[in-house]
């Protein structure tokens, strides 16, 4: 999965590069990291025993404003994979008009082997050796919820998350949601430590709890904006959510706000499905009942109100709008073929295989990319930064009104450029956030 993101990133990087006309020299030049780096990180274990870990952090570009992109914790660090991410972030940012360029880091670690206080030491010596390579205004760090391989780090975070006696629902569901207060615990710390040597930085790091800085509606925030994409992608169609009918593959944190959502727009979900079992209803699910279930411990399966069904079916199943909100790479050349569904909206991080994607589009499917669909969350991580460098505080109706206009905007200049281009929505889109960087690179004097 990580090998088909990079190279789904690069091969899209360099499609747009051609549609574009870049300069040679330019376009290598813009796939260069600004900077990688990688330190030692080693901390007393509870046992009194030393232990070694590598901390990386890579800063993609720096043109367009400060670098931004997640921190994970993860026993396997693929730095091809990281250097991906951090550059599909550069892209994402300038895609969505905000004003950063992007990064990627994390911990190569197996945070289910380490107690509360071993993660807290581990995440303040990897804070005291970046400190001053990051910063407000130089790279502001994130908690990496959204990549794929944090599911793998949700199921090593199960066991300490266990160890930590908090109670967790059997549903693997909503693994993602139990870990929502460590990835902002682990921001707590980092900005603490931070602030020991800078002064305090709420807008250091993104992400946090709402008690030190964090925004209203950020929780969210991806599935909203995710709404926000397929109203403009249904409209201009002259369709609207209400009416439609849908089918979600994932009832995470972005498939259950997602679903939320559109179900309170009119939109009937008839199927959905997460790693416990799918389910449907053809008249449409309760998706309020079943939040509720979900939220007592009830797994997807059991909830009265629908059938349960065949999972291989779900992607397959005949709607109007698939939403792949779960795993990279679910839509291949082996399932593509039997899409049923008119629009697909890619809520999950790089769910349609290059493959799929040349299928569908064969067929007439018009997939709305990851790159716009799931950017809700770095727009209101950019309004949490906002808010803390002013020191003022938006109310959660100011958060939700302004994500609307940046998706809205984002959704009209991906258009423009697919027409003056004559390109497809995910080419649009990437030829968008590519010129955007390339013209800020040009203007600042790139070959100075």
């Amino acid at each position: 999965m990580a090998m088909n993101a990079l190279a789904a990133t690069s091969r899209n990087f360099r499609r747009a590069a051609r549609l574009l006309g870049l300069d040679s020299k330019l376009e290598k030049s813009l796939l260069i990291p600004f900077r990688e780096i990688k330190v030692e990180c080693t901390i007393p274990m509870d046992d009194g025993t030393l232990a070694s870990f590598v901390g990386f952090r890579v800063q993609h570009d720096n043109a367009r404003g400060p670098m931004k992109g997640g921190i994970r914790y993860h026993p396997e660090v693929d730095p091809d994979e990281v250097n991906a991410l951090a550059q599909l972030m550069t892209w994402k940012t300038a895609v969505a008009a905000v004003p950063y360029g992007g990064a990627k880091g994390g911990i190569g670690c197996s945070p289910g082997e380490l107690s509360r206080s071993e993660l807290e030491r581990l995440t303040r010596v990897f804070t005291q050796k970046i400190h001053d390579l990051i910063g407000t205004h130089t790279d502001v760090p994130a908690p990496d919820m959204g990549t794929n391989a944090q599911v793998s780090l949700a199921f090593l975070l199960l066991l300490f998350v266990i160890h930590c006696h908090l109670f967790v629902c059997s549903a693997a569901s909503f693994i993602l949601d139990a870990f929502y207060p460590i990835m902002t615990q682990t921001m707590a710390w980092m900005l603490d430590e931070y602030s020991k040597f800078h002064g305090h930085s709420p807008a250091v790091v993104t992400g946090k709890p709402i008690d030190l800085g964090g925004s209203l509606g950020r929780d969210a925030a991806t599935g909203r904006g995710v709404m926000y994409a397929t109203e403009a992608l249904l409209a201009e169609y002259g369709k609207s959510i209400s009416g439609s009918t849908f089918v979600i593959q994932g009832f995470g944190n972005v498939g259950s706000w997602a679903a939320q959502l559109i179900h309170e727009r009119g939109g009937k979900i008839i199927a959905l499905g997460d790693v416990t079992g799918s389910i449907r209803n053809k008249a449409g699910i309760d998706i309020p009942a079943l939040m509720k279930h979900r939220n007592d411990g009830g797994a997807l399966k059991d909830f009265h109100s629908a059938e349960v069904m065949d999972s291989a079916e779900l992607l397959v199943h005949d709607c109007d709008v698939l939403v792949p909100c779960a795993l990279g790479g679910v839509l291949n050349k082996d399932n593509a073929p039997d899409v049923k569904a008119k629009f697909i909206i890619e809520a999950a991080n790089h769910p349609t295989d290059p493959e799929a994607d040349e299928i569908l589009a064969k067929k007439g499917v018009i997939v709305l990319p990851d790159i716009y669909a799931n950017s809700g969350g770095v727009i209101v991580s950019y309004f949490e930064w906002v808010q803390n460098i002013q020191g003022f505080m938006w109310d959660e109706e100011k958060v939700n009104n302004e994500l609307e206009k940046y998706m809205s905007s984002a959704f009209q200049h991906i258009k423009a450029m697919c027409k003056s281009l004559d390109c497809d929505l995910r080419m649009g889109a990437f030829t968008l956030g590519v010129n955007r960087v390339a013209r800020a690179t040009l203007l600042r004097g790139w070959e100075a």
